[in-house]
């Protein structure tokens, strides 16, 4: 088989994973301008944007001679359920011969999942099976670790860019684990190569820390979400995004027994806020936020596809939470029309907001007893898009 996977964040892991399990690799090429007009076209126009994406990445990879495409599924009344479906019907309707195989939720059928498994392991042994999975689980973990080290240092680096070229070099090492001793090898290349970045000296007090919260596409993928994450380091934020591929491998694939995902105290976060499991990544998004809350973060990125449900539902609650828990969200609805100067202009506008906070500028206090924003701090911030839930406040709470 040629197979060919989503590009979603770093594909390092499930390209890896298929190459050990001696499939011929198609690596989809980064999501473009290309790949989206492909996708709209293609797409029903309700659809939502990350499937608009994915049916722009099949098609090129088709064009590139894929025969296969395997991706995961989606769960709950999330339309990322039917995505498969969808796109299988779709690609078979234009004329090509492809199979698609999505990877649900282990638990919900196991005896399909494992029918899926017999096929794509492509006539290895079990043992071998299990070996090439324990490798790629560690390989997630691995780069994760990493890459949590660039978003942090990203923010204080004396050379712009420099972190973000060291990552770009850390995925290159990784191209060439094929057992154990390398990935230890190549983890110790990545940690020698950040701790070889050159930061500039930053008091403690001075420091912002960003959560990155949203439906997991368009939170990991850096090419639809106008590469947030470099964006916020430039402005000098820490970064940590609510999604990892290993923290999704730990709460969805890996049995409950031998682990226990980050995701679950998540949802309990959640829960006094959504109490229905609605699909997506909504009740994961509000406890997110509480958790940045509570771990004293200045601010959250709320980055949804434009009439995604579950994160619209996850958006009406969030200025409960806000006003609950004193911290600020920035919210922005991504997809084909999203302009990347726009997206600029309400960031900055937003860690401006947050700097002012921090050295206490955007506080008047008016007597004793109340706090209120000044009229002109407020039509500042109306104009650069910011409402006053986004700022953490309210004209009696500030």
């Amino acid at each position: 088989m040629k197979v060919t996977f989503p590009h979603m964040g770093n594909t390092m892991v499930y390209k890896k994973l298929l190459e050990l399990l001696g499939h011929e690799i198609i690596d989809p090429p980064v999501p473009s301008k290309r790949t989206i007009d492909l996708g709209v076209k293609h797409s029903p126009e309700f659809s939502c944007f990350p499937m608009k994406v994915l049916m722009g990445s099949y098609l090129e990879a088709l064009e590139m001679g894929a025969d296969t495409i395997i991706s995961s599924g989606g769960h709950g009344p999330c339309r990322a359920g039917y995505y498969g479906e969808t796109h299988q019907r779709i690609l078979n309707s234009l004329g090509h011969e492809v199979e698609v195989i999505i990877f649900d939720d282990f638990k919900d059928d196991f005896k399909d999942s494992m029918r899926k498994v017999w096929k794509v392991k492509n006539g290895k042994s079990w043992a071998e099976v299990w070996r090439t999975l324990k490798l790629s689980y560690r390989m997630s973990k691995a780069l994760d670790r990493l890459e949590k080290q660039i978003q942090i240092k990203r923010a204080y680096e004396a050379h712009t860019g420099e972190s973000t070229r060291v990552w770009e070099g850390i995925q290159g090492c990784f191209e060439r684990v094929y057992n154990d001793t390398d990935l230890i090898e190549a983890e110790a290349q990545g940690q020698n190569a950040i701790e070889g970045i050159k930061l500039r000296q930053v008091p403690q007090e001075k420091r912002i820390k960003i959560g990155v919260v949203g439906e997991i596409y368009v939170v990991m993928e850096q090419s639809i979400n106008m590469k947030i994450e470099e964006l916020l380091g430039g402005l000098n934020a820490e970064v940590e995004r609510s999604q990892y591929l290993s923290d999704w491998i730990d709460f969805n694939l890996l049995p409950k027994r031998y682990t226990k995902p980050h995701e679950l105290e998540i949802l309990k976060l959640g829960e006094p806020y959504i109490q229905e499991m609605i699909g997506g990544h909504a009740k994961q998004t509000v406890g997110h936020i509480v958790d940045y809350a509570q771990r004293g973060f200045d601010g959250v990125i709320h980055l949804m596809p434009f009439a995604c449900l579950p994160e619209l539902i996850s958006q009406s609650v969030i200025p409960t939470i806000t006003k609950e828990w004193g911290i600020p969200v920035l919210s922005l609805s991504i997809d084909e029309q999203t302009g990347t100067a726009n997206v600029q202009t309400r960031v900055e506008a937003f860690i401006d907001m947050i700097k002012m906070k921090k050295s206490k500028l955007l506080n008047t206090i008016t007597d004793s007893q109340n706090v209120e924003v000044k009229n002109e701090d407020l039509l500042y911030w109306h104009r650069r898009g910011l409402s006053q839930y986004q700022c953490g406040c309210s004209r009696q709470s500030v």
